[in-house]
């Protein structure tokens, strides 16, 4: 039976060396622009992602999920993400993006990411261009998530969910995208190594510590953008 991991701050886990923090490229100027991310999606080159089920370490049955990667069109694009607060049941405190489970009025994976983002944070469904989606990606505590990524122009007000968000904020693109700000880390816990990526991005007097699954999935997104 799988066992609930202890309670534990990532950022004191040691980072497990790699090569590819040095080997890999940052993703191509061009293929963060509006117009290179909509031809990534439109005509996307063979690729793998890298990340596709964590280690099971919690006892819940799984459920469909989905998420929205806001792009948002600045110069200088960037990624608009949110931080939980503490109090929720499921990954409290940690940096997500918008989203959440399926409902059954829900048409689809985009149709639940565009809703839960609209419920979290207040951006609108019709401010969002929808590009498609990334790998399913499956998390520890048994949610099948797909990550659906969308072109947000600026120019929005948020109206963030004070009982699921403490905080949103942005992340320049170029700056996830570049493997050398990939960390890895890795934790035993009764026999089974459990690994994960963080991305620490310091904003102003704030590190956002990116980790987790949301960190994985940026890291299939950085695959698909580098391939």
């Amino acid at each position: 039976m799988s066992q609930t991991l202890p309670v534990f701050d990532p950022r004191l886990i040691p980072v497990v060396p790699s090569a590819s923090r040095e080997s890999l490229r940052p993703a191509r100027a061009d293929h963060l622009t509006e117009q290179g991310l909509r031809e990534r999606f439109a005509r996307p080159p063979a690729w793998t992602p890298e990340l596709r089920q964590e280690v099971k370490f919690a006892d819940r049955a799984p459920a469909q999920a989905a998420v929205l990667l806001p792009l948002v069109m600045h110069a200088r694009p960037t990624l608009l993400l949110t931080q939980r607060t503490a109090h929720l049941s499921t990954h409290s405190g940690q940096i997500a993006f918008p989203g959440g489970k399926l409902d059954a009025t829900d048409a689809d994976a985009t149709a639940a990411a565009l809703r839960e983002t609209f419920e979290e944070i207040g951006l609108p469904p019709d401010r969002v261009e929808v590009l498609g989606s990334l790998p399913v990606y499956v998390t520890g505590t048994s949610y099948i998530v797909t990550p659906v990524v969308g072109l947000v122009q600026p120019g929005f007000t948020l109206q963030p969910n004070p009982h699921e968000v403490d905080d949103v904020f942005e992340v320049p693109l170029d700056f996830l995208m570049n493997p050398a700000h990939h960390r890895r880390h890795a934790l035993e816990w009764e026999g089974v190594v459990r690994e994960w990526y963080s991305m620490p991005y310091q904003d102003g007097e704030h590190e956002r510590f990116i980790w987790g699954a949301t960190a994985g999935m940026l890291r299939n997104f950085y695959r698909l953008l580098s391939a």
